[in-house]
């Protein structure tokens, strides 16, 4: 076998992957985003619903459902006029909470900084 054949396959792999995390993170880096997430976390939706929910306008909601559906992150299933909206993959929802843990940590080490700071005063 030609290792150096299977090694550059591997690093193609890696980079691909590389590539799809990070296109994966761009979608999910706008806070519209997260919370239509956050949302369908509670069901499927339509796109009316959503708008409820977040009190942004039709257009906008719209326009972030279509960068999360480009990257296989919802699925939209039409019935008659409408559109039914759902997470392709429930392990979004993990991630998502992986994230707040991750804020919380970090909100967790600010104050204990600043009760640092306020005790050497």
């Amino acid at each position: 076998m030609n290792w150096n054949l299977h090694e550059r396959g591997m690093v193609h792999m890696l980079q691909e992957l590389q590539t799809f995390k990070a296109e994966f993170f761009k979608a999910l880096s706008n806070p519209f985003r997260i919370r239509i997430l956050e949302l369908l976390r509670d069901g499927d939706k339509y796109v009316h619903e959503l708008q409820e929910h977040m009190g942004v306008d039709n257009a906008v909601v719209s326009q972030q459902l279509a960068v999360l559906r480009s990257k296989n992150i919802v699925i939209g299933v039409k019935e008659g006029t409408k559109v039914m909206y759902s997470v392709r993959d429930p392990l979004v929802f993990q991630l998502l909470d992986i994230a707040k843990e991750i804020f919380q940590n970090n909100l967790t080490n600010t104050i204990q900084m600043l009760q640092e700071i306020d005790n050497q005063e």
